[in-house]
């Protein structure tokens, strides 16, 4: 009955770490643990509770962690400056990588900026599309004239 116990306080343990971060990490190892708790119920060792728990919450992480992380990932919106990948804007100053950065206007706001590729100056007045951002700098390139 005590490791019946044990297993109970490691499951409400793991459940709450869960519940106080929802990085899907911990659930796995309590569903482990009352995979041992069953096994101790039904009169299983202590070896064979311990193989349960590990066997079952290497399984949940390997095989279904990644499949809930994407559905979970598919349901995320950018925000703030996230959504200016892949925007448009306008160089505001020369941007040089190799004598400091430049600045770049996006939907009316002004952003220090640097280019994708260190040995490219563009140009102000040059349109750029924004392709990454590093701090709170915009990582551009010039966009291609059609």
């Amino acid at each position: 009955m005590m490791e019946v116990i044990s297993w109970l306080i490691v499951f409400i343990i793991l459940v709450g770490a869960e519940l106080a971060t929802l990085q899907l990490v911990s659930i796995w190892f309590a569903v482990g643990a009352l995979g041992a708790i069953i096994a101790s119920l039904l009169g299983a060792g202590i070896e064979i509770q311990l193989v349960i728990f590990v066997a079952i919450s290497l399984i949940l992480l390997i095989l279904v962690k990644p499949a809930t992380s994407r559905i979970m990932k598919k349901n995320v919106t950018k925000t703030n400056a996230d959504s200016l990948i892949g925007q448009t804007g306008k160089a505001t100053s020369l941007i040089n990588n190799l004598n400091g950065y430049g600045t770049v206007v996006v939907r009316g706001q002004e952003w220090t900026a640097a280019s994708l590729d260190d040995h490219v100056v563009i140009e102000a007045g040059t349109s750029v599309i924004i392709r990454k951002i590093s701090g709170v700098k915009l990582i551009v390139e010039a966009k291609k004239e059609e």
